[in-house]
């Protein structure tokens, strides 16, 4: 156990990398469960860092006063917004909070 965790710290100094889970099964049927949550997870935090990218562009173009400029940035926010909720990343009503409050926020510019 003391190795897995050095293996765990080299890698984060030497590569900067977050330490990865290690999940070490005995079941074949556990350890398929691993790889595929592995790879769910990996799928959910790509798809919610984009998400969380566009809704942002959208707040910076906001702050800076750019109002066509935070329109575009609408329009490709609330795709983004959809499809994290047909994903099951989000709430469809967290989605609609924020494209209510993104868009009100743009109307008052």
């Amino acid at each position: 156990m003391k190795s897995i965790f050095i293996v765990g710290i080299m890698r984060l100094l030497i590569l900067k990398q977050p330490y990865e889970r290690i999940v070490l099964p005995n079941i074949t049927s556990a350890k398929k469960r691993a790889r595929q949550s592995e790879k769910r997870r990996m799928r959910n935090k790509h798809q919610r860092s984009g998400m969380r990218t566009a809704v942002k562009s959208v707040v910076y173009a906001i702050e800076a006063g750019e109002k066509e400029t935070a329109q575009a940035a609408y329009k490709i926010a609330v795709p983004a917004l959809d499809k994290a909720v047909s994903k099951g990343l989000i709430h469809k009503n967290k989605a609609a909070r924020h494209k209510s409050r993104l868009n009100s926020r743009i109307a008052s510019m």
